[in-house]
């Protein structure tokens, strides 16, 4: 290359250099203007439209009691029957002799100690922590002679 070609080079990348450098701050600025503020209130509509589909609040249910103790077959129908009735998750069914029967087989005693601590994927006291003592022992007795 020749020493007029390597000045004109340069002239041509320094100019283009320099177009591209001025263009960026000249329209870089403009096509920024209004953005900011569009972008926040589109941000807060956003939060408007999804929170009512978004919430969820979780409360524990409040059973109103006599005080009397439940029976076996109102536990069965208000705690047991979820997971017994259609077999969820492993749970022996309702009346199922032929799964019940080895359990039936431990004993009582180790029914309401499983019932009590839970097994498998059956959380403690079948996830109704207020359940007393009694009312387990009787929902338990309960499922025992529907299997019988």
């Amino acid at each position: 290359m020749t020493n007029k070609q390597q000045h004109s080079s340069r002239t041509i990348m320094t100019i283009t250099i320099a177009v591209a450098a001025v263009l960026v701050v000249i329209v870089w600025p403009l096509s920024m203007m209004g953005k900011g503020d569009v972008a926040a209130s589109a941000s807060d509509d956003a939060e408007l439209r999804i929170q009512p589909v978004a919430r969820v609040e979780m409360q524990k249910a409040v059973v109103k009691s006599d005080g009397k103790p439940r029976d076996g077959a109102t536990i069965y129908n208000t705690v047991c029957t979820a997971c017994h009735a259609t077999g969820v998750a492993g749970a022996p069914k309702t009346g199922d002799k032929a799964a019940w029967a080895p359990r039936i087989a431990t004993g009582n005693a180790a029914l309401l100690m499983s019932a009590t601590n839970g097994k498998n994927a059956m959380p403690a006291r079948g996830g109704a922590a207020d359940l007393s003592d009694a009312e387990l022992k009787a929902a338990v007795d309960y499922l025992v002679g529907k299997a019988k």
